[in-house]
């Protein structure tokens, strides 16, 4: 089976479920960010990576909702370009799912799902508190696609800040058994960490 999509396009759900499905596993940006009057938002993305280590650049991309709008986490960027990016985990996953609903503006995911806020160094947004690995970041640039249901925007963040918790980082390496990321396959499957295996890369 072979697809020309100039030729024969496939419908936009038809492509999400290709994509998401065969994309993975793809880890999960946890973001906070914060509109003009100070209403925090907390959502989960799956489209989501690091894309430049010196300087140190996070990118995710939230996609416009069924109607072709901006989610909150990018119309609070606009006005108030800071976000802290966290690691999704195992520990705090369910917390995670309840922020991925569908609030009005304006309403706080983090009373929503329970979750305490705590300061995060470098930027006015609040981190998760038990988190134990997040990242203070600064917007560099939001690219987008389109204004369609699904396009995306690729958000662009510089890292001006860390939190570590003591027992995740030793300063040279992160404990995967302390963070236990978890990381999305397609429709409602999550994937762990537990099962792993380690290939030397030819010299």
């Amino acid at each position: 089976m072979h697809y020309l999509l100039d030729e024969t396009p496939l419908e936009v759900g038809t492509l999400y479920r290709l994509l998401s499905g065969s994309v993975c596993p793809r880890p999960i940006a946890w973001v906070a960010t914060q509109d003009r009057q100070g209403n925090a938002n907390l959502a989960p993305f799956s489209f989501f990576n690091v894309v430049s280590v010196d300087p140190p650049v996070l990118g995710f991309s939230p996609l416009q909702n069924g109607q072709g709008r901006s989610k909150d986490t990018v119309r609070n960027l606009e006005e108030n370009p800071e976000c802290v990016v966290h690691v999704g985990s195992e520990a705090l996953v369910e917390a995670l799912n309840t922020t991925s609903a569908s609030l009005p503006p304006g309403e706080d995911e983090f009373t929503l799902a329970g979750l305490e806020k705590a300061a995060m160094p470098g930027v006015s947004v609040p981190r998760i508190a038990k988190a134990p690995i997040a990242f203070g970041c600064r917007l560099r640039d939001i690219i987008r696609f389109g204004d369609q249901p699904m396009s995306g925007n690729l958000v662009l963040a510089n890292v001006i800040s860390l939190h570590l918790d003591d027992d995740v980082w030793d300063g040279r390496h992160v404990s995967l058994e302390v963070l236990n990321p978890v990381g999305r396959l397609a429709g409602s499957d999550y994937v762990r960490t537990t099962d792993r295996f380690a290939l030397q890369r030819p010299r």
